[in-house]
């Protein structure tokens, strides 16, 4: 499996099962981080690419990652040390769960937390036990990720996610018992003639009147909007 190039770093994806795709993409260019952010955090890094992202659109001095799989958390630490963020680049292999239960123990909060989850439900599960773990919500269920994200983020903080289009009144009710609020969303279409397939959300603590929109990839085979462009462009070679 090649090295995926980005304009400022590159992405190792062959001990992972998880490969760099447009979801993560669009989620680590799409996310507000607030004015200056001191700390982020990527959940389920996989190949680490929304971390890297984030450590390149920002100058917060802690970008944590979380990692349940072995292979993928080695991965993530690889891909962090080869980039030119690695002093302020970390990765936890740990469930998510165990994970903010700790960093709530401690007191740490997060500015920012990102996540691209899993989300096939167990109807799908394939042989590749890896490839399982990534995708499924066994491994980290809706609301075991929002329960987390609810101890761990700051009071004015900002959450991120990008789910399936058919999850979003699921998502966006569950996220309300736990006082999340969505602020902003965003439907993903492939092209102007597809249906909604993916939904790109914000959340916070503070009712606000929600900002929504939504974003076409591409008029036809490699032919890119301009907003996708624009969205994209400090990342993809090719934009």
């Amino acid at each position: 499996m090649k090295p995926f190039q980005f304009k400022e770093f590159t992405v190792h994806q062959d001990k992972t099962a998880m490969k760099v795709g447009t979801d993560g993409v669009l989620l680590g260019a799409w996310c507000d981080l607030g004015e200056y952010p001191d700390t982020l955090l990527d959940v389920g890094s996989g190949t680490g690419v929304i971390a890297l992202m984030l450590a390149q659109r920002s100058d917060a001095m802690t970008v944590d990652a979380v990692e349940i799989d072995e292979n993928a958390y080695e991965q993530t630490v690889e891909n962090f040390e080869q980039s030119d963020w690695g002093d302020r680049l970390f990765c936890y292999n740990a469930s998510f769960v165990e994970f903010a239960e700790e960093m709530a123990e401690e007191e740490e909060e997060y500015d920012v937390i990102v996540s691209n989850p899993p989300f096939y439900t167990d109807a799908f599960e394939s042989n590749d036990e890896a490839r399982n773990k990534a995708r499924f919500t066994s491994s980290l269920s809706f609301k075991e990720l929002l329960e987390g994200v609810s101890k761990i983020l700051a009071k004015n903080g900002k959450f991120s996610t990008i789910i399936p289009f058919k999850e979003e009144e699921t998502f966006i009710e569950l996220a309300k018992s736990y006082q999340l609020y969505p602020n902003r969303i965003c439907r993903v279409k492939g092209t102007p003639t597809t249906e909604i397939k993916r939904i790109l959300l914000e959340f916070s603590f503070t009712k606000t009147s929600l900002q929504e929109e939504e974003l076409i990839i591409e008029t036809k085979r490699h032919q890119y909007t301009d907003v996708y462009i624009n969205l994209t462009k400090d990342f993809y070679l090719k934009m």
